[in-house]
């Protein structure tokens, strides 16, 4: 008895095995990985993309709209000069000018500026930096370099015959669809303190403006 129970677990043994051999070597047997038959064929484009070059100098013109806080909006334009210290940063020097009129507060028997319009002009020294750098395609074979950037900067604002320390804060988007022209889209605020309403505060003015600028 003893040696056929024997002989039943000799045969049991070796049963097992021969299966985990069996599956231990279809573990490593690789999977065939299908031949490719056809070879894709793609074509590269040349395409030619414009680049904000380091120590590139900078000039532009601009127009837009100056909303004046307690008077509304009026036209406003300026020129603007800036370098291009790296493909990142950049300092920007800009003179702007607009009217401001109060034609409101006289028609309520309460003139507040010199005379019923009075230029407001505005130069500011500004830092810019670009951040989010990409591309806009035009078709299949040109490309734009585009940026958003940040900008801001300290100046004078000149405003009913009295001058005012400013400071501007503002984005913008940049394209450039040469090497050497670009346009670009902006909103700014310019900041500066005022007591023309019998009260010393913060007046916010904000502008938006379209400009084209040359690279030299």
């Amino acid at each position: 008895m003893q040696t056929k129970t024997l002989r039943n677990f000799i045969f049991a043994l070796s049963w097992l095995t021969a299966l985990f051999a069996g599956v231990a070597a279809a573990a490593e047997t690789p999977e065939k990985v299908p031949e490719q038959v056809i070879e894709p064929q793609i074509d590269r484009r040349d395409v030619h993309i414009p680049k904000i070059r380091a120590s590139d100098i900078e000039i532009g013109y601009y127009t837009g709209r100056l909303s004046v806080e307690d008077f509304g909006a009026e036209s406003s334009s300026g020129y603007r000069i800036g370098y291009h210290v790296t493909e990142d940063f950049f300092i920007e020097g800009m003179r702007g000018t607009s009217l401001v009129s109060d034609l409101s507060f006289r028609r309520l028997g309460i003139p507040i500026l010199r005379k019923p319009t009075v230029d407001l002009t505005y130069s500011y020294v500004s830092i810019g930096y670009n951040m989010f750098p990409g591309e806009v395609f035009i078709g299949k074979s040109f490309a734009m370099t585009s940026a958003v950037y940040l900008v801001g900067g300290v100046g004078n604002v000149n405003f009913n015959d009295e001058d005012h320390t400013a400071f501007n804060f503002g984005i913008g988007i940049r394209v450039l669809p040469w090497d050497w022209l670009s346009a670009r889209f902006e909103f700014r605020d310019h900041a500066f303190e005022s007591d023309l309403l019998g009260k010393n505060e913060l007046k916010h003015n904000y502008e938006m403006t379209f400009g084209i600028s040359a690279y030299f």
